[in-house]
Formats: structure tokens, sequence, C-alpha cells
């Protein structure tokens, strides 16, 4: 059981709306990789909201715990690219900007092996505490990823510092590392291996720190080991997404086990496939499917 917490949204492109939000792309991925991966989220009583629970059903994602918002609308993002790389203007406030604390969602949690979060669907004081709470009813063993994704203007310190004491894994780019360090207070600049121990050191509970760089691939450090890889060369559509295949790649194959090469090789392999494609849920044929998890297990080879 993956879940992702936190906004379900549509991507306002220039093509037309496409479902999107960091938790509801990285519950969609893990759940073509054979998990039961629901979506903990808000919509609007309105046809974007009736949309959105039906798409998510039709990508293998459990929409069934959605809550839906009688006074709010389903949230909006108006994207739009420069050389393939996309700005968001995040309409406020929206139905995932109220999440409640229910006592369906505590029991979910409760027995989840995996939670994914971020740091936007914080920025409202009532959607913040519900998923502070919920992340402290998961168990000892459940897998608490804290995608950090930064939005500007919707953070802050007091977010991120309580957002990475309740994380096991800590994931972002290579743009945000900085930031976050000078967020908290901590030292920056340096080698981005350095940077992660700094946190690693700053917080106890963290297993392990995972930084993407783009089309230049990945970093990951624990405690005491760290690996790169070099990235998987493709011809972008656009990113919209791809970090959140990484994020699900990387969460599917921790609760399996595997090595950090093996995590660094499936989330720059799903990664770069999102990255290849247009948007951030694109249509998944089997064989595609078959061919990156045989690439995966050949190198774990």
């Amino acid at each position: 059981m993956i879940l992702g917490l936190g906004e379900l949204l549509w991507d306002m492109l220039p093509d037309g709306p496409r479902l999107g939000g960091a938790p509801a792309n990285f519950t969609v991925m893990a759940g073509r990789l054979g998990n039961h991966a629901a979506i903990l989220s808000r919509i609007g009583f309105d046809e974007l909201g009736r949309r959105a629970t039906e798409r998510m059903k039709e990508l293998r994602a459990d929409a069934g715990f959605l809550q839906v918002d009688p006074a709010h609308a389903t949230g909006r993002v108006a994207v739009e690219f420069e050389r393939g790389q996309p700005s968001y203007t995040i309409h406020r406030p929206a139905a995932w900007d109220f999440l409640e604390l229910s006592n369906e969602w505590a029991r979910l949690v409760a027995r989840a092996d995996a939670v994914c979060f971020g740091s936007l669907a914080q920025r409202n004081g009532e959607s913040r505490e519900t998923i502070q709470r919920l992340l402290a009813q998961t168990s000892e063993r459940c897998v608490r990823v804290f995608d950090v994704n930064l939005r500007a203007p919707f953070y802050c310190g007091e977010v991120i510092r309580g957002s990475l004491e309740l994380a096991t894994v800590a994931k972002m780019n290579d743009a945000e590392v900085p930031l976050v360090l000078e967020i908290l207070g901590l030292e920056t600049g340096g080698e981005l291996r350095r940077s992660a121990e700094r946190l690693l050191a700053e917080f106890p509970g963290l297993g392990m720190v995972a930084v993407t760089r783009g089309g230049e691939g990945s970093l990951l450090a624990t405690k005491d080991k760290w690996h790169e890889h070099r990235g998987i060369p493709v011809k972008v559509a656009d990113t919209i997404g791809a970090g959140d295949a990484f994020t699900a790649a990387l969460t599917h194959y921790l609760l399996r086990g595997a090595d950090l090469a093996t995590l660094n090789e499936a989330g720059n392999r799903w990664g770069a496939w999102v990255a290849s494609q247009a948007g951030a849920m694109p249509e998944l044929p089997d064989q595609v499917r078959a061919g990156i998890e045989a690439a995966i297990e050949a190198s774990a080879g």
C-alpha cells in the first residue's frame, strides 16, 4: 500500500487540461509498477473534480479515498513552457488546501507501507496540520518520502524543517538543495554529496537523501553509502512529472530491498521515460513497461 498525500489538480496546458499534482503523479506511477496506490487529496464538487476521479481510476490509481469539498473548487495550475521547462501559476484557494483529518484516512495511513508528501499542499494551515498529524500516525516501518518540490512563494522554513523531521527519505532536485540548506541555516556550497550529508546529520530520522539532476542523473546518499547515476539520454518532450516518476520508482524498489545502484537505475529509467512523453501521466504500453523493467533488472545483475 503506497499513498500519495496532497494536491490533486489540473495542469492547464496550452493544448488543454491534464491531470497532475506531484502526489497524484507519484500515485499513478506507483500503481503502474504494481502496487496498491491510493491518492489522499480533496477535490471540488464540480466537473473538474468528477473528471479527476474518473481519470485516476483509468490510470490504475485508487481514487476511492478522495474528499469532496462543497465550498472550494478543484485545483488548477496555469502552465507555460520555455525551452521545454515548465513554469507554474498555482491558483488559490483550492479544495486541496482544506484536507480534513478523517478516521478513514487515519486507518489507511496506519497500514501504509509508504507515503509520499510535499511542501506545496502544506501552504494552508488546515492541510498542513492534517498532513503532519497523518504522518505521525504511520507505522515505524513506513517509508515516509518528503518530495520537497518548492513552488514559490508557497514554502517556508517551518514547513521544510517539520517535514524533514517526519520523513525517512528526502527527495529534491539540485536547484532546490542550496535553497533548502539556506532555509534551514545550514552551510551551503560544495559537492551535492556533502550537502546530502549535512541533511542526514541534521535530521537523524532521515535514512536517505535523493537529489535529481535532470538529464544529468541523480545522487543517492545514506548514512554510510552513496551512489551517483549519469542519467538516461532521451529526447525531452517536457519535464512535467519526471521527478515524480523517479520518486515512485525509487519508493517501489526501496520497499523491495534494492541496493542504491538499482534504486538509481529505476528512478532514472522511469523519470527519463516520462520526460520523453508529453504530460505527467502518458499512456504506458505493456511492451514499454516490460522493456524498462528488463533494463532495470539487467542493471541489477
